[in-house]
């Protein structure tokens, strides 16, 4: 884990990337690394953050850092604040998150409650107390979004709210920090080869368990459909190196943009930004539809 005292803070400066353990945090964090940023990589687990530390230099610094706890981020900012003084934070990379997966109709609420408090609720507490070390160097706020804050599919709503939820936070905070040089810029993945996928279809099964039989009577073909998707997407979702490179881009551009898209069809992505709501049901509900009756022909 990150060592106390101060450091040597390369040219380009340091940077904080929370949920680095894997996926997209760890690519990210590997990245600016690499790119001569000293990293401070947020990890819930000492052991995840040696095995982040053993792929890369010293310029990558672990610090045990859970976006829901007010004491363990206060403890990995006091942690930075030491090691670079003066020289504040070049960035901060708001990248952890979950997905939970379930239809609204028979979600309990602490679930929806545990999915804005880290998607949302956590981002924003590691945004307030980075502000004052962002502030003193003019850097830059990298809030990791999805195409789901832009259009909601059956079965992921929680998701989708948490991430509708950080674009609008992002806009305001991005008009509110333009005062003081402070850029907030947003990531826009679509499915990306990841963990959270698996974890996401875990936490589905564990919560399909312990919910009103009903739940499998209305919604057990589009629960399995949406089990497909989130198998395939860990397979063959496009390389996280893809997000990687966005966020560098955002980082050391000298004019970063609003948003960035991550996606094999961006132009599709933005379209959906701006097609009628009929118009989006009927392409979201007919490839459901779809997938559904081809899951049911095999049964």
């Amino acid at each position: 884990m990150a060592q106390s005292g101060a450091v040597t803070v390369g040219e380009l400066g340091a940077v904080v990337v929370t949920g680095a353990s894997t996926g997209i945090g760890e690519a990210c964090a590997c990245r600016l690394e690499r790119l001569g940023y000293t990293v401070f990589a947020g990890v819930r687990k000492s052991a995840d953050g040696a095995a982040l530390q053993s792929k890369s230099s010293e310029r990558l610094r672990p610090i045990l850092l859970d976006v829901t706890d007010p004491a363990s981020i206060e403890q990995a900012a006091a942690t930075v604040r030491e090691a670079v003084g003066g020289k504040g934070l070049a960035g901060l990379v708001n990248n952890a998150g979950i997905a939970v997966a379930a239809p609204l109709e028979y979600l309990p609420p602490d679930q929806m409650r545990r999915q804005l408090e880290v998607n949302v609720v956590g981002q924003l507490a590691v945004t307030q107390v980075f502000l004052p070390l962002l502030r003193k160097s003019r850097g830059r706020i990298i809030n990791m979004s999805s195409v789901s804050g832009l259009t909601a599919i059956p079965m992921t709503g929680a998701y989708a709210a948490s991430k509708f939820a950080l674009e609008g936070m992002s806009d305001a905070l991005r008009r509110e920090l333009a005062a003081f040089k402070i850029p907030v810029v947003l990531i826009e993945p679509a499915s990306i080869a990841t963990p959270i996928w698996d974890k996401s279809a875990a936490d589905f099964d564990s919560l399909s368990g312990n919910l009103p039989a009903g739940l499998e009577e209305h919604y057990g073909l589009m629960g399995e459909v949406t089990r497909r998707f989130a198998a395939s997407a860990a397979k063959h979702g496009l390389p996280v190196e893809l997000v990687a490179d966005a966020v560098a881009t955002a980082l050391t551009s000298t004019k970063p943009k609003a948003r960035y898209i991550v996606a094999q069809n961006t132009f599709m992505v933005k379209l959906l930004r701006v097609l009628p709501a009929s118009v989006q049901d009927r392409l979201i509900l007919g490839r459901l539809n779809k997938a559904m009756r081809q899951v049911s022909a095999k049964k």
